[in-house]
């Protein structure tokens, strides 16, 4: 599978999701998509990032943009990361990583002082046209959110 690239059409992909659905790409046809990976549920990073996502997602409704988060956790995990957060929006399982390795975002990381291959936390903006229109890699959480909002308001814009 190759990977992604900006200004291009993002290959059809399928995930397992909350809620005892599959997600596919093309149900969000007609609609931006902002795809977030993270390392992990319930790590403080992690939860503060989809915290921001859950306080910002009617807005990201309003601007046609669905919002799904991925991590390589299981449906289990994610069901209870989702609850516990009031997740308005589908965790996805890439326990397989196949749609890390389409995003390539699994990255050598410093963990305790071992080297590991782990999720680099990185957000996708697809537009309603499948094309990957912007991509955050080495996301910060602090004021990431907003930015990702000021990028689907402007690709509204456009």
């Amino acid at each position: 599978m190759s990977k992604v690239q900006l200004n291009r059409k993002v290959p059809a992909f399928s995930a397992p999701a909350t809620g005892d659905k599959t997600f596919r790409l093309s149900d969000c046809k007609g609609k931006n998509l902002a795809v977030y990976f993270y390392p992990k549920d319930s790590t403080s990073g992690c939860t503060r990032e989809g915290q921001d996502f859950r306080d910002n997602y009617n807005k990201f409704r309003r601007n046609k943009t669905v919002v799904v988060g991925v991590s390589r956790d299981s449906l289990k995990s994610h069901e209870n990361f989702r609850a516990k957060q009031e997740f308005p929006f589908d965790l996805l399982s890439d326990s397989d990583e196949t749609l890390c390795t389409l995003f390539d975002v699994i990255k050598e990381k410093n963990m305790y002082g071992r080297k590991v291959m782990g999720i680099e936390r990185s957000t996708f903006l697809i537009g309603a046209d499948g094309k990957l229109k912007r991509e955050w890699r080495k996301v910060k959480v602090d004021g990431h959110v907003d930015e990702v909002l000021d990028a689907v308001r402007e690709l509204n814009r456009q």
